[in-house]
């Protein structure tokens, strides 16, 4: 028996062939448009940065300017709001320990004195990189007291398995009669 080619009365080859190219099409283009939005977005990031990105010397984070070591910690704001400045640095969080209060809106404004490094507060959506030259700033509220650890989650070097600090959650109240007595609070001793 010969293979032989039996006409197909019906086109059905044809039609496949159609809906196959249409489908090659539709994919090709997928894969372009995904490639331009790429391109353009890291050079239209690379050119401008994102609004409200605050810059930061980090030679100079110890010298002056809101990071230095006196300024570091949870401070209670005339609105009632409190705001927390931390500094990474190769291989540990200035403060090592951080007091705030439940139930009260936070702000936690963090740098970096020398690379990348890792800004994660654990049973918490609180993750974010901190980068030199740049202020990373969030928000958050916690519900309820209680013991947080905050890892490093960027490895930033040999010893980036020792980086990590604490989180203490208080009651609001025991918070305000402390922070009554001294500006800046850390659990640190």
């Amino acid at each position: 028996m010969s293979n032989s080619t039996v006409p197909d009365p019906h086109g059905s080859e044809a039609v496949a062939a159609s809906i196959e190219r249409r489908w090659a099409l539709l994919a090709v283009i997928l894969m372009a448009s995904t490639i331009v939005v790429v391109v353009f977005t890291g050079l239209h990031w690379s050119m401008m940065p994102p609004s409200r990105v605050e810059t930061i010397r980090p030679e100079t984070l110890n010298v002056s300017g809101e990071f230095v070591e006196s300024n570091l910690g949870s401070e209670v704001k005339p609105d009632g709001s409190v705001t927390v400045r931390i500094v990474a640095q190769q291989y540990s969080f200035t403060p090592q320990c951080l007091l705030v209060p439940a139930g009260v809106p936070i702000t936690f404004r963090a740098t970096s004195a020398d690379v990348v490094h890792g800004f994660l507060i654990t049973r918490t959506n609180i993750n974010t990189m901190v980068e030199p030259g740049y202020i990373s700033t969030f928000r958050s509220t916690f519900a309820s007291p209680g013991d947080h650890l905050m890892p490093c989650h960027e490895y930033c070097g040999t010893g980036h398995q020792g980086m990590w600090a604490h989180v203490k959650v208080i009651d609001r109240s025991a918070f305000m009669q402390m922070a009554a007595n001294s500006r800046r609070l850390s659990c640190a001793k």
